[in-house]
């Protein structure tokens, strides 16, 4: 009972400040840029954060936290595991660079969220179209990159049960080797504390786990999946072992 009012009681706060804030930016959009908008995005995840450990006991961790690039104008695509919605809001604050996503174009379509979301310039895909979505993230990505901006993408396409795979889509390491840019493999086992279409949250510690740079330089699309693969995979098995 306790963990049902805990969870009903942050998503009342989730769904008040993602209107409060989304409001915001949408109100701001004539007289700021994107960047500026992006950083009232990064306070509201911050804040929400906070308010997921306030109400529901769970915190995070960030190992590999060096792994990062010091040189903050190299071109750099994330790549990661994707279990809950926690990395969505976790990554804005856990990474010094405005972060571009790669997402699903249905999430326009949510109030105040989905208007917010349309006015930061990231990249929305059909998912329904694989060939148009390919070409869309090979085209706008480089644009993204050009601006000095560290794109984000799920190479498994969607949320991910916990303790599940799915094969990875080739796209992101497509895009890193037409773009010369290395990749950051990230991994979290958000999915034991914020289950997949869940309500409930359950308290603990999130790990985040941050792995070596992958240099794209001189390896094939084949070797660069594989690499990012096992890291992933490697890890959640550290991360989230199955009793």
């Amino acid at each position: 009972m306790i963990l049902w009012l805990r969870s009903l009681l942050f998503y009342i706060y989730l769904f008040t400040s993602v209107t409060f804030f989304a409001s915001v930016i949408v109100l701001a959009i004539p007289f700021t840029t994107a960047r500026i908008r992006y950083k009232i995005g990064v306070y509201w995840c911050r804040n929400a954060l906070n308010a997921l450990t306030f109400f529901c006991g769970i915190r995070f961790r960030v190992d590999g936290r060096s792994n990062i690039p010091k040189e903050l104008n190299r071109p750099l695509i994330i790549l990661g595991k994707h279990q809950s919605a926690w990395e969505t809001i976790a990554y804005p604050s856990i990474f010094p660079r405005q972060l571009c996503f790669v997402f699903k174009r249905e999430l326009f379509f949510l109030p105040f969220f989905g208007w917010a979301l349309a006015s930061l310039k990231m990249i929305h895909i059909n998912r329904g179209d694989r060939d148009k979505a390919r070409a869309k993230v090979a085209i706008q990505g480089k644009e993204v990159l050009a601006r000095g901006e560290w794109i984000v993408i799920y190479p498994e396409g969607t949320r991910t049960p916990r303790w599940s795979f799915k094969p990875y889509r080739k796209g992101g390491v497509r895009l890193a080797i037409s773009t010369n840019s290395d990749i950051l493999p990230v991994a979290q086992n958000s999915a034991s504390l914020w289950p997949r279409n869940s309500v409930l949250k359950h308290p603990g510690m999130i790990t985040v786990s941050i792995g070596p740079v992958i240099k794209v330089a001189g390896k094939t699309e084949d070797e660069l999946q594989s690499e990012l693969e096992s890291w992933v995979e490697g890890e959640m098995h550290i991360l989230d072992p199955k009793i």
